[in-house]
């Protein structure tokens, strides 16, 4: 007997659903150093998964004289002029895992960080009616690692947590979905998801199935049970 399909899967977007976070670490750079300050790829890093009011703070710190929201308006301009020039840069296997659960009528969600009109242009991108709801960072007062995100989708959506599935890249994003009760696959991409505590760690999603979804699901369940 096979196992059933996810509720609904709730994908991140910057590095798992699309390969943009070169993009913010190259708008990050230029911003500080307008200001007369200096960036570091390792600075970039630990920016990874943060919502963007907050690494708009660390800026400030950095030295960029400019208000929260001025910084995260600039940076999210200089993101969305990339994507316009260069196209929606999707992450291996990430585009066809969607569309196979698009066409099993399988339920998506996208939870990003990233403000939600950058987050409505990428999915205006996309050739297919890609998903059901879009939550960005600015529809939700607490941004992830807080659950809130991914709470609110599943809300919207109708569906219990524990029977959806979520799909991240970076520690910030698996601690919402873990701590929102959501089975969690960490993907890593630029930062180490090593004893953040996912569920399952692939190392890509390049030849995934909405059956490899259910067969985690199922397996994920078991164990819970144990």
């Amino acid at each position: 007997m096979t196992s059933p399909l996810p509720a609904a899967v709730l994908w991140d977007m910057d590095g798992t659903l699309v390969d943009t976070e070169p993009y913010w670490m190259a708008a990050e750079t230029p911003l500080v150093e307008r200001f007369g300050g200096t960036w570091t790829h390792e600075q970039s890093l630990q920016l990874v998964g943060s919502g963007l009011d907050d690494a708009a703070r660390v800026l400030q710190d950095a030295g960029v004289r400019l208000q929260v929201p001025e910084i995260v308006d600039a940076l999210t301009a200089e993101v969305l002029a990339q994507l316009r020039e260069h196209g929606v840069p999707f992450r291996p296997g990430a585009r066809e895992l969607l569309r196979a659960l698009r066409d099993a009528d399988v339920p998506t969600a996208l939870v990003t960080m990233s403000m939600r009109r950058m987050a409505d242009e990428i999915v205006d991108l996309i050739d297919f009616d890609a998903f059901d709801l879009v939550i960005g960072g600015d529809d939700v007062t607490r941004p992830k690692p807080y659950p809130d995100p991914y709470l609110h989708a599943c809300e919207a959506l109708g569906v219990a947590p524990t029977d959806a599935v979520a799909i991240e890249d970076s520690p910030n994003g698996l601690r919402a979905a873990l701590a929102a009760g959501i089975p969690s696959i960490g993907v890593p991409h630029i930062v180490s998801l090593v004893g953040v505590g996912a569920d399952a760690l692939w190392p890509t999603l390049e030849g995934r199935s909405p059956r490899d979804l259910a067969t985690f699901l199922a397996e994920h369940r078991k164990k819970a049970a144990e």
